[in-house]
């Protein structure tokens, strides 16, 4: 009798949030579906059952084979988005997280039978639909329309914040968690340059040449850079390599509210690199949170071990602080 009091009232804990006058509304995740180019994209629509329209924040994951919540098919279950979307929903934000092509209940759709053909550009097509998605719920006040990303997802959140086009929404605001600092190749050349041998150096970089003037990869690369670049993912990296961080934050409009985080621990956004992107964004309304030993997945871990990522645990108190100052911005 006891365990089920307490799974309960673990139950009521997830449903229920607190208002400004302290009154219970329940929260409900809903199973939802959008299009976005002949792709069906599957997702969790967090909010407050049959409430008036307020804030929301679309949520973009990490690269890579990760799903609407954080869980990555290498790294196993981590779980950090469907924990930021709860903490968003304990400040009254609405969240919307979903599984990107080729991951979750969405896999691959129509392109099954072509995944090379599955580029950032496919993956920033299903961000703008889920934007688009969000921005027409009616609990969504567009005025107050943010998204929040982690890692690489954060190219997609910079080009939703630019995007123009006829009908797309306006985004008030922008978190840029670890983001990707530069051009993708630049980033794994800077760890290959600290950690490699010259020759392992020497190699990689002529593989880089490869990918970049010619769009393809060697099959020989050493083992570790191999599962990095290799001629069944060389069309996407290469695609992925094009875009740069520094030009997408340019275009972001003046006075946007953004936050950033990086941290001292977390190789793939340490903060004595990201200083070219900070200043990309000087003209936002730009908040940087260095982090103290945290790790890419927003957890307390100064290790930076991949081993760790997948183990449970609460996201940083520090990302907590941050986002209670930006929230609401």
């Amino acid at each position: 009798m006891k365990a089920l009091a307490v799974a309960v009232l673990s139950l009521l804990l997830v449903l229920t949030g607190c208002s400004d006058d302290g009154s219970k509304q329940q929260w409900v995740e809903d199973e939802v579906s959008f299009e976005a180019d002949g792709l069906t994209i599957y997702g969790t629509y967090r909010h407050q059952k049959d409430a008036a329209p307020g804030p929301a924040a679309l949520l973009i994951s990490e690269s890579g084979g990760t799903d609407r919540n954080g869980d990555n098919t290498v790294v196993g279950k981590i779980g950090n988005m469907r924990q930021l979307a709860e903490l968003l929903s304990e400040r009254g934000v609405a969240t919307l997280r979903y599984d990107k092509v080729g991951t979750g209940k969405t896999g691959l759709g129509p392109y099954q039978s072509r995944p090379t053909d599955v580029v950032s550009a496919v993956y920033t097509s299903g961000a703008k639909a889920a934007a688009r998605f969000l921005a027409d719920q009616s609990g969504t006040d567009k005025e107050r329309l943010s998204v929040y990303a982690v890692g690489e997802g954060g190219i997609h959140a910079m080009a939703l914040a630019s995007d123009t086009t006829a009908g797309a929404p306006k985004i008030g605001s922008l978190g840029l968690l670890q983001p990707l600092s530069g051009r993708y190749l630049d980033i794994i050349t800077d760890r290959v340059r600290s950690d490699a041998s010259p020759e392992t150096l020497k190699t990689w970089l002529a593989a880089v040449d490869e990918v970049r003037t010619k769009g393809t990869a060697p099959k020989d690369l050493p083992e570790g850079l191999s599962a990095i670049l290799n001629p069944g993912n060389a069309k996407a990296i290469a695609e992925a390599d094009k875009i740069d961080p520094l030009a997408l934050a340019a275009k972001i409009p003046a006075g946007t509210p953004v936050l950033l985080t990086c941290s001292d621990t977390d190789r793939q956004a340490k903060c004595d690199t990201m200083r070219p992107l900070i200043d990309a964004l000087a003209h936002t309304a730009l908040t940087v949170v260095e982090l103290k030993g945290v790790n890419h997945v927003l957890r307390d871990d100064p290790t930076d071990s991949i081993a760790n990522l997948s183990k449970e645990g609460p996201l940083s108190p520090q990302l907590v602080d941050a986002l209670n100052g930006f929230v609401g911005k």
